[in-house]
């Protein structure tokens, strides 16, 4: 029998991948999603993808999803007791779940911080992605049909007018010298749309793009079905229910 695995989903491009080509191998079979929500912001935490966002995601991919909710300010302690609390109610549903997937490409400090915290609370991590080309991964997504797009910028590393930008070719082409083509150094993060581990494409609509932290640009997607329902409602023709 397969063995049960849990997706560590940030809704972004690696963790949508990471799903694609975990269902390619007969050994494993992905039962569910794990997310970190930030509470005050109803949002995926990091990436800011909206909460109704990343359960179009979820529902499109055919998975349910397990919510670790935390406070905007948390520390690394509340951050590591509400993810493992939210691993206890994956394997409450699940009881020979014992291992989590991440979409980690090559920082090796990342692996190794998760590596310790999955050993702590009794889970094995795996790393399908790991090691990767990000140039020829960042190809293959896109000739695969992924779709997605730039929710976050850090503009420490990388200018804001890149926030809400396709993430295509010639987004990769357009990147300065030493930005990766998958932002794994935290360039930038995405909000995936498409792609071969999705029943069907979600249809988003970009909103404003803010600056946060005097350095993240977010760009705010919604669902389009949710934005014409906002606007018909302020024209007075329908009400969102």
């Amino acid at each position: 029998m397969p063995e049960p695995v849990l997706l560590s989903w940030s809704g972004g491009k690696d963790a949508a991948w990471t799903l694609h080509v975990l269902r390619q191998r007969a050994d494993v079979v992905v039962v569910g999603l794990i997310t970190t929500i930030t509470e005050e912001f109803q949002r995926i935490s990091m990436q800011g993808i909206r909460v109704e966002v990343l359960h179009a995601q979820a529902a499109a991919a055919g998975l349910p999803v397990i919510e670790a909710r935390i406070p905007q300010q948390a520390t690394n302690a509340i951050y590591e007791a509400r993810f493992a609390a939210a691993l206890e109610r994956a394997r409450a549903r699940w009881p020979t779940l014992s291992t989590i997937a991440f979409g980690d490409l090559f920082l090796a400090d990342i692996r190794t911080w998760r590596e310790a915290f999955c050993a702590r609370h009794g889970w094995a991590p795996l790393f399908p992605l790991f090691g990767s080309n990000t140039s020829a991964l960042a190809a293959t997504m896109l000739a695969g049909g992924l779709r997605a797009d730039l929710c976050c910028v850090d503009t420490g590393q990388l200018d804001a007018a890149f926030a809400g930008r396709a993430f295509d070719q010639a987004l990769c082409d357009a990147l300065p010298d030493g930005v990766d083509p998958c932002g794994e150094h935290g360039e930038f993060h995405t909000c995936v749309s498409a792609g071969p581990m999705f029943t069907a494409p979600l249809e988003l609509e970009a909103g404003e793009t803010v600056l946060r932290d005097g350095r993240f640009a977010y760009t705010d997607f919604k669902l389009a079905h949710v934005q014409r329902m906002q606007a018909g409602s302020r024209d007075g023709k329908m009400q969102p229910r």
